[in-house]
């Protein structure tokens, strides 16, 4: 079942996101910065263990630019479709605010291309969407790949 996230949640969106960036596979966001950004996040929850198995966040970065974010499923719910349908929910969310520009910053390009996603340069971005990169490890050297999607 897609969701939009509750105060509940916060910790089990924080575990996921925590898996993948152990593994340099997501960048990690402290709990603090997924309470400030709650009503950002969708999940998942597999209603038969009562368990959020993936999140999915949808930032407002200006007047017609948003960002999909903290995309997670839980590893043992991979190959499910939970990552499509968390995307697909946030894609649809974007679109109901009217959002014009929709980027993610990711690892996992290929991913994003069956939604329709093209790389673009990161100096493309405005510069009020670095904000939260000047605590990133990888700051000022991002290795994740800009991907744009016009809708």
């Amino acid at each position: 079942m897609i969701r939009k996230a509750v105060l509940d949640d916060a910790n089990a969106i924080f575990a996921l996101l925590q898996i993948y960036s152990k593994n340099g596979e997501l960048l990690p966001r402290p709990l603090h910065k997924i309470y400030d950004h709650l009503r950002d996040f969708w999940v998942f929850e597999d209603v038969k263990q009562k368990k959020v198995v993936g999140c999915c966040a949808l930032q407002f970065c200006w007047e017609n630019l948003a960002e999909i974010r903290s995309l997670a499923v839980d590893p043992d719910s991979t190959g499910q479709g939970i990552g499509t349908t968390l995307t697909e929910r946030s894609i649809q969310e974007a679109v109901y605010f009217k959002v014009t520009d929709l980027f993610t910053l990711t690892y996992r390009p290929t991913f994003f291309e069956r939604f329709e996603f093209s790389p673009i340069d990161k100096n493309e971005l405005p510069i009020k969407i670095w904000a939260d990169c000047i605590g990133c490890v990888s700051f000022p050297n991002c290795d994740e790949i800009a991907m744009l999607k016009k809708l």
